[in-house]
């Protein structure tokens, strides 16, 4: 159904709503994509895009012989592919809007469609990292189903997190940190662990503050995302499981069309449909991603973490 409104509006502003749409949509937060690899694809080259990954180099522990060619070794890589698909949504308005001044009700109507294209891709990339194979439960249980009240996030399982990055030869992501991804409830809780560095106490020694940002520890930067994953009635109890992503170097990689970005905005006008509209009456926004995915590439370099907070 068209979206309608009373109000008059004048006449010349499609390059003012699509500027508008493009910068809302570059500047929201889309936590999940924050620390991937980004590739771009080639136009017209189909629908997969191929990360090459270098295998690990083992030691060379032989000593050399004088005068003697040791065997050397060979270049180990595995091939990951990512299949990508087209996203995208609009909204009609009827011929009580024309794209003439700036309409505020359309205004605010693009406003939620850049929101719209955000979310989307943002939990397309958190379910991709949501099934990585590498995963903690909070109080040393061994299953989700376990989980109860009371299983919170605590600062000696994201040592033990470091810890394994660390024994795995995982490199940090952000400034000399890794990162984690965590949820506002997430959030409350660690606030009252005295251990926790939360943001205002970094002092004057603090490295620069990232986007969403919400405290460091252990050299882990955490970042709150509303958008965390959650299995809703999963625990032991009927509780929330709540999913914390630890994130190191390389851990995923994302695609775009090479030239576009992540998301195409796209206004028509009154009359931009030739028979299809005769009459004039229809006007849309909207957005589309012609190409679009989300593949882990390095396993060891992702760790998701299974609790309960206590709100």
């Amino acid at each position: 159904m068209a979206v309608q409104t009373t109000q008059k509006v004048t006449a010349s502003i499609p390059k003012f709503y699509d500027k508008t749409l493009l910068e809302l949509l570059r500047h929201k937060m889309k936590m999940h994509l924050k620390f991937a690899q980004k590739r771009p694809m080639p136009r017209n080259a189909g629908d997969t895009i191929s990360f090459r990954k270098i295998v690990k180099l083992e030691p060379a522990l032989t000593p050399l012989t004088e005068g003697v060619t040791p065997d050397g070794n060979s270049i180990g890589m595995t091939e990951i592919t990512a299949q990508t698909e087209q996203y995208g949504d609009y909204i009609l308005f009827s011929d009580k809007v024309q794209f003439v001044t700036i309409d505020p009700i359309v205004l605010e109507y693009i406003t939620e469609l850049a929101d719209q294209a955000n979310e989307t891709l943002d939990i397309l990339a958190r379910e991709a990292l949501n099934s990585g194979t590498n995963v903690m439960y909070a109080g040393g249980k061994t299953s989700r189903d376990d989980l109860a009240s009371g299983d919170v996030l605590t600062v000696t399982d994201v040592r033990k997190v470091v810890r394994f990055f660390r024994k795995n030869y995982v490199k940090p992501v952000a400034n000399g940190d890794y990162a984690c991804l965590i949820s506002p409830d997430t959030e409350f809780d660690f606030f009252d662990d005295e251990q926790f560095r939360q943001v205002a106490d970094y002092g004057g020694n603090v490295k620069p503050l990232l986007d969403n940002e919400v405290g460091r520890f252990h050299n882990v930067r955490f970042f709150m995302t509303p958008n965390a994953k959650v299995f809703e009635g999963a625990g032991s109890g009927g509780e929330d499981v709540h999913a914390a992503i630890f994130l190191g170097k390389n851990a995923y990689g994302i695609t775009n069309i090479q030239g576009e970005g992540d998301v195409e905005s796209i206004i028509k006008d009154l009359g931009s449909a030739g028979t299809e509209d005769p009459l004039n009456q229809r006007s849309s926004a909207g957005w589309k991603v012609n190409a679009f995915g989300t593949v882990r590439l390095e396993e060891l370099a992702l760790v998701r973490y299974e609790h309960v907070p206590s709100v």
